[in-house]
């Protein structure tokens, strides 16, 4: 049976447990604020009153909405007096022990009705619950920050928790505006679990030296759509929050390669370069505003840069590309721009060898395809040619044909297009990387979907549940299983498969959930058919 919650407890009123308290007391709930440090949840609602004055003022609150809001709100000094609520949400210290102690004494305080919430991001409900009375009636419900806007809130039962409870706390989070999703007790829950991808692979990616952080950064930022770069998001969340949750995880799921973290987040940990708050991480900041012009490139021979004034009549490229649809795209491409194809069954000698490929090197690629790697430049063709562009050459290719490339991919030719009247598009750039086993954003868009497809065959949560998540906690263009889908599960398929082939390296072994419903061209949300004998 649903409980309708009238009264709430937050017991933590930092950050976290004010943003709760804001949401909940705008919704008409009554909320009462308890602190174990002296004074805090008095200074904890008058920072919220004055946010909320500020954002009257500013129209974005009615003055009647005001003073309802800070009328839920109350303040108490001694824990008893959180005896009538119907609710008790903890938001205090990550420490299992002190969680433990902390709910074993409200326990002794509330009715045998009322529900304890722990807002963990990272420790079990069920080990939170351990020494409690009755654990039937604890559960997660894990906030993001900061609460008011991140639309999402995870619902975690642990493995004593009532039904009831799970269905209660998801209606509430309906009620305070707020998508509620069901959680596995695992490590990370959804969201925390379903984000290890994209910064553990960008660090890989920065550590084999394919590319330098700011130029991985433009490229998952720009050419797939990611709010911040991995390096910015990193600088932003702070080096000493995000490298422990990489290796608590890790640790947790004993060591499984798909989250082994990186060494030079734990260089930057003990060296103190923690990110914005301390002005230098990855970037360097002045007065919390991140710095321009301190480009720090990947060591190659092949770096920019080039000329690209060369006479585009005289380029002839030939195309080899995985997937008609690429190869059609770049004829298209390059029909439009007047430049000529070279379309022997052999490329000519002085032609520009353009390879579209998935999870593989240029190296592999010309050796496959039976064409010169000297001539050889390897194109993404995975995020959109309109939105950015990524090149990589081989180890051996020469230098004019790296130029080609970058001539007619980089901004170079669009500049010129606009130049000469012809129809004009926005000028695009184009990042060039040293020869890597897929490209950037194959690799980490491919190891975002694999891990998402992973949680859903482990039934952490459902698939819409998890797509949901991850896109609403971690602002992602799309939920890692709907990109699988709109990429295409047989290219992202493709991807992992040349990649572990040529590495070894277990991380990118695909999921069975993945495979399975690549191999037979069926959706991604696909659930497993139930057989009722």
């Amino acid at each position: 049976m649903i409980m309708t919650v009238n009264t709430l407890a937050i017991i933590g009123t930092g950050i976290m447990g004010m943003g709760i308290a804001q949401i909940a007391a705008q919704a008409g709930i009554q909320v009462l604020l308890f602190d174990a440090k002296a004074g805090a949840a008095e200074q904890g609602r008058q920072s919220l009153q004055t946010m909320l004055e500020k954002l009257t003022a500013k129209g974005k609150f009615t003055d009647q909405q005001l003073q309802s809001t800070l009328t839920n709100l109350t303040v108490i000094e001694d824990l008893t007096q959180i005896a009538k609520a119907d609710l008790v949400i903890e938001a205090i210290i990550e420490n299992l022990e002190i969680k433990k102690q902390l709910f074993k004494q409200v326990e002794s305080i509330v009715s045998a009705n009322t529900i304890l919430a722990t807002n963990t991001s990272s420790l079990a409900v069920t080990a939170i619950a351990s020494d409690c009375d009755h654990p039937e009636r604890v559960a997660g419900f894990h906030f993001f920050n900061p609460v008011p806007l991140m639309k999402i809130v995870e619902v975690i039962p642990g493995i004593s928790t009532k039904a009831s409870v799970v269905e209660t706390l998801k209606e509430l989070a309906k009620r305070i505006g707020h998508l509620g999703v069901i959680a596995k007790d695992t490590p990370g829950f959804i969201v925390n679990h379903g984000g290890r991808a994209y910064s553990t692979e960008a660090l890989k990616i920065l550590g084999e030296g394919v590319a330098s952080f700011e130029d991985i950064d433009c490229i998952l930022r720009e050419g797939a759509g990611f709010r911040m770069g991995p390096f910015e998001l990193l600088d932003l969340t702070g080096i000493d929050v995000s490298h422990p949750v990489m290796e608590s995880i890790y640790n947790q799921f004993y060591h499984e390669d798909r989250y082994r973290p990186h060494p030079l987040t734990r260089q930057m940990l003990m060296g103190k370069k923690l990110g914005r708050k301390v002005g230098e991480g990855f970037y360097h900041y002045s007065e919390n505003k991140k710095q321009d012009g301190q480009k720090q490139t990947a060591d190659t021979s092949k770096q920019l840069p080039y000329k690209t004034d060369s006479n585009i009549s005289n380029i002839s490229v030939w195309i080899g590309a995985d997937l008609a649809e690429d190869k059609q795209q770049l004829v298209n491409y390059l029909n439009a721009n007047n430049i000529t194809i070279d379309k022997n069954d052999e490329p000519q000698s002085d032609s520009l060898v353009l390879l579209a490929i998935y999870g593989e090197d240029t190296t592999n690629a010309a050796i496959r395809y039976q064409v010169n790697p000297k001539q050889a430049v390897a194109i993404d063709m995975l995020t959109e040619l309109s939105k950015h562009r990524t090149l990589m050459p081989s180890i051996v290719t020469q230098d004019d044909f790296v130029a080609q490339a970058y001539t007619l991919f980089g901004k170079g030719l669009d500049n010129r297009l606009v130049e000469d009247k012809a129809t004009p598009q926005a000028a695009v750039d184009a990042t060039l990387i040293t020869e890597s086993t897929g490209f950037v954003a194959q690799r980490v868009i491919a190891m975002i979907v694999n891990l998402g497809c992973d949680i859903a065959m482990q039934g952490i949560a459902t698939p819409k549940d998890i797509d949901n998540a991850v896109k609403l906690g971690l602002g992602y263009p799309y939920g890692p299983i709907s990109w699988g889908n709109e990429l295409g599960a047989q290219r992202i398929l493709l991807i992992l498969e040349r990649i572990y082939g040529l590495t070894g390296d277990p991380r990118y072994r695909p999921s069975p959930w993945l495979q399975r419903r690549a191999k037979l061209g069926i959706s991604l949300f696909t659930k497993q058919s139930t057989y009722s004998g």
